[in-house]
């Protein structure tokens, strides 16, 4: 090996571990606030509102309190299982009708496909803040305010365009000759859809169903508005550890971290076909 050879791979090295360091500098550099919530709700509110510390004894004091109190008129328990039921059906029934449209604005174009995807797309255009009156207004003329149903209605029309072009790319990207091939040998539409096509892009259908999730499971505003007391989510339970009279910090950040763990298991447990799908299409 030449000395030539030798320092472009010396250089290479060097670009690489520099590359390498700043990824995980501003890695750190995101999950901080993550992990000093997390530190912070195994502190005494004593510590938690001194000045920084990393060095404290650690207590469970926290997490029994706002697993055991009832905050409002919802304790714990009832705001996660909204939750569960809420996000879990409004994502269920999204994938259900991702497929079949993403399938049919992929593999099938029908009429004015670029008009439909268009169509889905702008009812992002609107705030949803600018909506929120006629909103309320027909949930209650219909007798879902402050029901489950309604936020299940709401996150399901809110997630579908996002899931449909998200399906729409992992479909575009499956051989059109292994749909030929299913044709040849006489499977059905239903044939191809389920044995054909969603074994090959079920890394997709996990990444959108994990970000469909994610997207229902942290929202706020609809939930505040239109569900304020009997089908309180999660994000609305947290809010009630916020108090006038301070000294609140440890039991909020206790609070976040027992919020955002099913959320982070969820992403644990399907992060290798997340992943996977999140990185489908990028090189054909």
């Amino acid at each position: 090996m030449t000395t030539r050879s030798r320092g472009k791979i010396g250089e290479r090295r060097s670009t690489s571990i520099l590359l390498t360091s700043a990824a995980w500098l501003v890695g750190l550099i995101f999950f901080f606030p993550v992990l000093w919530m997390v530190l912070s709700g195994f502190k005494t509110e004593l510590d938690a509102n001194a000045s920084p510390k990393l060095f404290f004894a650690p207590t469970l004091e926290q997490y029994e309190t706002v697993t055991s109190q009832t905050q409002g008129l919802l304790s714990f328990g009832e705001a996660m299982m909204n939750s569960i039921v809420i996000v879990g059906l409004s994502t269920l029934i999204v994938m259900i009708l991702a497929v079949p449209a993403a399938y049919a604005l992929s593999i099938r174009p029908v009429r004015k496909a670029r008009d439909v995807l268009f169509f889905f797309i702008s009812t992002k255009f609107l705030p949803i803040v600018a909506g929120i009156l006629p909103l309320w207004i027909i949930a209650r003329n219909l007798g879902i305010l402050n029901t489950r149903l309604v936020l299940i209605i709401l996150y399901m029309g809110l997630n579908l365009p996002l899931a449909v072009w998200m399906l729409r790319s992992f479909f575009k990207e499956v051989p059109v000759a292994l749909i030929e091939a299913s044709q040849i040998d006489g499977a059905t539409l239903r044939q191809q859809i389920i044995r054909v096509m969603l074994p090959i892009v079920a890394p997709g259908l996990s990444a959108t169903a994990l970000l469909v999730l994610i997207f229902a499971w942290n929202e706020f505003f609809l939930a505040v508005q239109l569900n304020p007391v009997d089908g309180s989510t999660i994000p609305i339970w947290i809010t009630t550890f916020v108090s006038t009279r301070g000294n609140f910090l440890a039991k909020l950040s206790a609070a976040s971290t027992l919020a955002s763990l099913p959320v982070v298991l969820a992403g644990w447990v399907a992060q290798k076909r997340m992943i996977r799908g999140l990185a489908m299409g990028a090189v054909k």
